[in-house]
């Protein structure tokens, strides 16, 4: 079993320059979710390609300050030295978020292809009929029980689902950022709404219990399912890691490769 690297002052800056991608944990000792503890542990257990490390900045004036760190745990990641993303008071799923954004982002690009290499001669492919263009969404979708397997689980687009209700005092205050996040990313993600009360079975089946609450899914995979009200500047960063997550395609079934009939 691995352990996180413990940091100073004194070593810091150079741990964070020398490792080519690294997820930095600043704790005062106290403040840490029990999810994400738990999170945390697991990746420094399983992750061979990342280097993980903590620091008090109760101990460590010059990192505390380097980095702004409050009386709030911080978690950091950086690639090649530089800083590419941060969590104030992480969660759980904030670790493989971060994790994975870090591998998209050190991936190297695809070598260019050289003139020998080229084919002789490129025959451009017939433009895709109309119909399988992917919608752009400038607002957010309302989604029913009827509905959501099509619009969201089998969308080609990532989709940010957010569980509400009109009684939902918290749910009327996030309304404007998804709306506003909506035009933003059009195109490249979907923000979907799913009123509980009107849609009991969705919100049965994915045992919704609080709202509002924030479901991400990609690929038909769910990658982020939180409740709670969180600030536009969490939701766009969320939505910007959501993007740059790759999710492998789930495998066909048996099911999935019968002709239709």
């Amino acid at each position: 079993m691995s352990d996180a690297i413990i940091l100073t002052d004194a070593d810091f800056e150079e741990t964070i320059a020398a490792s080519a991608a690294l997820v930095l944990l600043l704790t005062h000792g106290d403040g840490l979710r029990s999810d994400f503890s738990a999170a945390f542990k697991k990746a420094v257990d399983s992750t061979t390609d990342i280097a993980f490390a903590r620091l008090n900045p109760s101990d460590n004036p010059k990192a505390a300050a380097r980095f702004g760190v409050s009386d709030k745990p911080l978690l950091i990641g950086f690639l090649n030295g530089e800083e590419i993303v941060r969590r104030l008071r992480p969660w759980g799923s904030d670790v493989t978020l971060l994790v994975d954004e870090l591998r998209a982002k050190s991936k190297p690009a695809a070598p260019a292809a050289s003139a020998s290499d080229a084919p002789a001669a490129v025959t451009a492919p017939d433009p895709a009929p109309a119909s399988a263009a992917v919608p752009v969404d400038t607002k957010p979708v309302k989604v029913t029980d009827a509905t959501f397997q099509t619009e969201v689980i089998d969308h080609p687009l990532p989709v940010l689902v957010d569980f509400w209700a009109e009684w939902c005092g918290p749910c009327r205050q996030i309304a404007p950022a998804l709306e506003k996040l909506a035009a933003e990313f059009a195109g490249q993600v979907r923000i979907a709404k799913v009123n509980v009360d009107e849609n009991p079975g969705v919100a049965q089946a994915f045992r919704i219990m609080s709202i509002p609450n924030l479901m991400m899914i990609k690929n038909r995979t769910i990658v982020f399912n939180q409740p709670g009200a969180l600030p536009e500047p969490t939701l766009r960063d969320l939505i910007t890691q959501l993007i740059a997550l790759e999710v492998p395609a789930p495998e066909e079934t048996d099911a999935d490769k019968q002709p239709a009939q």
